[in-house]
């Protein structure tokens, strides 16, 4: 690993944007503190780029390629329950899934990169807003991320609980699956409860749809396509002597395949219409596609396991190895369409890193007992340096 002399003002960094957390498209205080670490490490920074995005650059050599390092900045609508000094100031808002930690890695990373320069070309710090929902990485492209700051490649990391703090895992191809949402509204006729032969029902229908959506997956799809349909809400009624004349369910899809995602939408489309025409209903599916599966491209991701490995040594056995898909999402899927590159998870330990006070939960992503490991700061910014400098070599 790299040493890092100003490592205890980059853990006070990061203490600081746990402490002050913003939700998507608010990260203004954390954009200016990012802007200012780097103007005074002599980084040229623009910002504003998707509402509240930094990017960094810095060139060395004469030539011409250009790699790109992503950190995410924006917290989550959650209440902490840590109690320890660097607690979330705010009720409600909570760095509950490392962004914090993220922004803190890159610093470090922009900070000795570019005191030493011992690369060939440039590199970006992407700083990038709102990737909890509100798709920050598509806002900085369709603001002209790409155009407006040239990249050859585009490299993203995230820490993950439960894996062994410090570990490092890869895999080319899909990773991460696409986030997709959907609402079905079935309207029938109200009425009396005592007389249901005068309405037409919507809770049956809407209570058979959610049996029958599950079908989809476990009877359409091959078992070999990964794919995750949950009903997450079903709404209807008003009082227990009414039938109501509406019923509602809202639900997620994630998959790893735009096939998969096509199928899953056009069945639920004929589900809903005839399930619906049979209790005298008619249907209404609303089907957002949120956020794309996230692909690793190979050649991207072989040279991020190299890194991992020569950084690890005779280690590197325990602490690099070959991540299996999961099915959270995450927004650099958006890059990713635009570039070659490659993301990859980071361990974050058993959560026994967190301060005296901490929350009773898991130390688990989104749980508000959550809170990043700092002493992954210097290996994830070794990490970013070494890769950075091998593919500008």
């Amino acid at each position: 690993m790299i040493p890092f002399p100003g490592l205890d003002e980059i853990v006070a960094i990061r203490r600081d944007i746990h402490a002050h957390p913003e939700l998507c498209y608010e990260e203004n205080r954390t954009a200016a503190l990012v802007e200012k670490k780097l103007k005074e490490w002599g980084i040229e920074c623009t910002t504003g780029i998707g509402v509240t995005g930094v990017v960094g650059s810095i060139t060395a050599g004469d030539s011409g390629k250009v790699i790109g390092l992503r950190a995410d900045m924006d917290a989550l609508p959650m209440q902490e329950e840590n109690n320890f000094a660097h607690r979330s100031r705010y009720d409600g808002k909570m760095h509950g899934c490392g962004h914090d930690g993220h922004t803190a890695i890159l610093l470090a990373a922009a900070r000795h990169l570019s005191e030493t320069r011992n690369f060939n070309g440039t590199v970006r710090f992407i700083f990038q807003p709102a990737e909890e929902g509100g798709a920050g990485a598509k806002a900085m492209i369709d603001d002209g991320l790409f155009e407006r700051f040239p990249c050859d490649a585009v490299f993203g990391m995230h820490n993950w609980p439960g894996m062994i703090e410090g570990g490092f895992s890869y895999r080319a191809g899909p990773l991460m699956a696409s986030s997709n949402i959907f609402r079905i509204d079935l309207h029938g006729k109200g009425g009396h409860a005592a007389a249901p032969q005068d309405s037409a029902d919507p809770i049956p229908a809407i209570t058979q749809l959610v049996q029958s959506l599950q079908t989809i997956v476990s009877r359409n799809l091959r078992p070999i396509d990964a794919a995750v349909l949950s009903v997450t809400q079903i709404h209807s009624g008003t009082a227990t002597n009414v039938i109501p004349d509406h019923a509602w369910i809202a639900g997620a899809v994630r998959a790893f395949s735009n096939e998969a995602v096509d199928l899953v939408e056009e069945r639920m489309q004929t589900l809903a219409a005839h399930i619906a025409a049979s209790h005298g209903c008619t249907s209404e599916v609303v089907f957002e596609r949120r956020y794309p599966a996230l692909v690793n491209s190979e050649a991207e991701t072989a040279l991020c396991a190299e890194v991992m490995r020569e950084l690890y040594g005779e280690k590197n056995a325990e602490y690099v190895f070959e991540s299996e898909p999961v099915m959270p999402s995450e927004d650099f899927a958006f890059m990713l369409q635009e570039l070659p590159g490659s993301y990859v998870f980071l361990g974050n330990g058993d959560g026994s890193h967190r301060q005296p006070d901490h929350g009773l939960g898991p130390c688990m992503l989104h749980n508000p007992s959550y809170d990043f490991n700092d002493r992954l700061l210097g290996i994830g910014a070794s990490y970013w340096v070494r890769l950075a400098e091998k593919y500008l070599s």
